[in-house]
């Protein structure tokens, strides 16, 4: 897996956490267990009544025993998005 993450240095990536939550943001590095490390980082927030909300967060560390996916960010792509007309369930966490 390291030599994958390897490719998404200065990138900007999505991850989903264990537990539901979806960041965004700049990958910045990682360690040996996979500690993952974004700068301009934020959350976004999915509900089914209302758009979708960001939470700004920064420089944030994400833990790599609560990583479920990592993926490179289309950011064309992703700055056309209206984000407060997308309602969706937010995702379940994942029960081990």
């Amino acid at each position: 897996m390291t030599s994958t993450l390897e490719t998404f240095f200065g990138k900007k990536v999505q991850i989903i956490t264990n537990d539901g939550r979806t960041l965004i943001g700049m990958f910045q590095g990682y360690d040996q267990t996979i500690n993952i490390i974004l700068t301009d980082a934020n959350e976004r927030v999915y509900s089914s009544f209302q758009g979708v909300q960001t939470v700004p967060l920064g420089v944030y560390m994400v833990r790599g025993d609560n990583i479920a996916v990592v993926c490179e960010v289309n950011e064309e792509l992703d700055s056309g998005l209206d984000l407060d007309s997308i309602k969706a369930e937010p995702l379940r966490p994942i029960v081990h």
